[in-house]
């Protein structure tokens, strides 16, 4: 079993870029807001429940607001066998990095 890795905003668009998945696991109404175009959506509630549906074939880059549930998802995963890294600063960082977000309400992004 790994440890979890903690990487910035510019190493996780390179391991998005790499095939990566980069799971979003902050709330429904976080997630509405404003996200990575390219992430999947499983609130930290919920990822024991979606193991079975995520790769043990490439590196799990997981994202939250901050970076704490993210960290805590993370570490769950690689207790499971998962290649994980946690976005340190998670969306805040993000939005701060000028990364590309996209929203589903159509309001301004909110770190």
């Amino acid at each position: 079993m790994g440890d979890l890795k903690n990487v910035d905003v510019a190493h996780a668009q390179r391991l998005r870029a790499a095939g990566a998945l980069l799971l979003d696991v902050r709330e429904v109404d976080e997630w509405d807001a404003g996200h990575a175009p390219a992430a999947q959506h499983v609130p930290l509630s919920s990822v024991p429940d979606v193991l079975d549906d995520l790769p043990h074939d490439r590196i799990i880059v997981v994202v939250c607001r901050s970076g704490g549930r993210s960290a805590r998802a993370g570490q769950f995963l690689v207790e499971h066998g998962f290649d994980v890294a946690n976005l340190d600063g998670g969306m805040t960082a993000w939005h701060e990095a000028g990364a590309e977000l996209q929203s589903e309400s159509g309001d301004p992004f909110v770190a």
